[in-house]
């Protein structure tokens, strides 16, 4: 008997990621009229579910997608509530400060990508953190802030307290859901394809004709926006600002365990990571210091046991990707449905390429 023929076939989108792509619009039009069916408190809780995805998602774009690890990211949620107090300080309507201190943190990490981008490896991971550092001192000496003592964001007292939170809901909602868009969409075309190239190798990426260094602070920037609309989300959340919280590097230690639990490398891992700690966090973030011990030993057994998180193992146990953003090469029977899913034994590579 002769056995079938078989012939490579390049996917990206098949019957399952479209399925889910529909799932998901009608996820966040569910999500968008939660507030009218929810109560106060959970309200709160999907807000900072919300934020805990934008951040997630950020951070796993520069360094499980772009190769730049990072443990001083926190320097950008401290600056995006930092700004919005600044902003609304000024007179700016405070809920729009939220989003301007955004693009002004986002303004900011341009000329300091011009230097922080020359490190590699541990060099810049270790730089951003030194940056943190400095920031958070600098902003303790404005006046404003009265050094540790903080402040608080009171132009948002004018409004009333059902306004207030439906409106952050929102807002948090709008802007995890553009800043995912925006980062699949980039993933997508060529630029993504030029960041997985630098990740993979920056040299060989160069040689090609990729333009480095273009690729990385365009990624770079990208996160601090993200990062910083997440920290000025949070401070519109708890309403007071103190430096040592915001600027506290568990704020990337947070980001390091959601990325790293739900699939480093990958846009649907992100998410799912989020979820888990918002659920970890909802359940057991009342258990004081053995919260923050139960989160350690959690990321230690999943480095050790699924050093590609839970999605990452799904995906190279069963072939599943539900919102892919590259290509990927599976042998097929030459009469096969190319929008079949494939199945793990006949995809010969389960890591996206270009």
């Amino acid at each position: 008997m002769s056995t079938p023929a078989t012939m490579p076939v390049i996917q990206r989108g098949t019957a399952t990621s479209r399925i889910a792509a529909m799932a998901v619009a009608i996820i966040i039009a569910l999500l968008a009229i939660a507030p009218q069916l929810l109560s106060a408190g959970a309200v709160d809780r999907m807000t900072a579910l919300f934020i805990y995805v934008i951040l997630a998602a950020m951070w796993n774009a520069l360094a499980g997608f772009g190769g730049l690890v990072s443990v001083g990211q926190q320097v950008f949620f401290g600056l995006g509530a930092y700004f919005a107090i600044r902003l609304a300080d000024a007179g700016l309507n405070p809920f729009l400060a939220l989003f301007a201190s955004g693009i002004v943190v986002g303004v900011v990490s341009i000329p300091l990508s011009l230097f922080m981008l020359r490190l590699r490896n541990g060099e810049f991971a270790i730089g951003m953190w030194v940056i943190a550092a400095l920031t958070h001192l600098l902003v303790n000496l404005d006046r404003l802030v009265q050094g540790e003592t903080g402040t608080s964001l009171i132009s948002l007292n004018v409004y009333d307290a059902g306004t207030r939170r439906a409106t952050i809901y929102w807002l948090a909602l709008a802007s995890m859901t553009a800043l995912l868009a925006i980062l699949f969409g980039l993933l997508r075309g060529s630029t993504g394809a030029a960041i997985r190239a630098i990740r993979d190798n920056e040299d060989a990426a160069a040689s090609v004709g990729v333009r480095v260094t273009g690729t990385k602070r365009l990624l770079f920037v990208l996160a601090a926006f993200g990062i910083g609309i997440a920290g000025a989300l949070w401070l519109a959340t708890s309403i007071t600002f103190q430096p040592k919280t915001y600027f506290n590097v568990q704020w990337t230690a947070y980001m390091i365990f959601m990325v790293l639990v739900g699939g480093i490398g990958t846009f649907e891992g992100a998410i799912l990571g989020a979820l888990v700690f918002f659920l970890i966090e909802t359940w057991f973030g009342g258990t004081g210091v053995w919260y923050l011990v139960g989160l350690g030993a959690t990321a230690v057994l999943f480095s050790l046991f699924l050093p590609r998180g839970l999605w990452g193992t799904i995906e190279e146990r069963f072939g599943l990707r539900l919102l892919p953003v590259g290509y990927r090469v599976r042998l097929a029977a030459a009469s096969a449905d190319d929008d079949a899913t494939p199945s793990p034994q006949q995809t010969t590579m389960h890591q996206e390429k270009a």
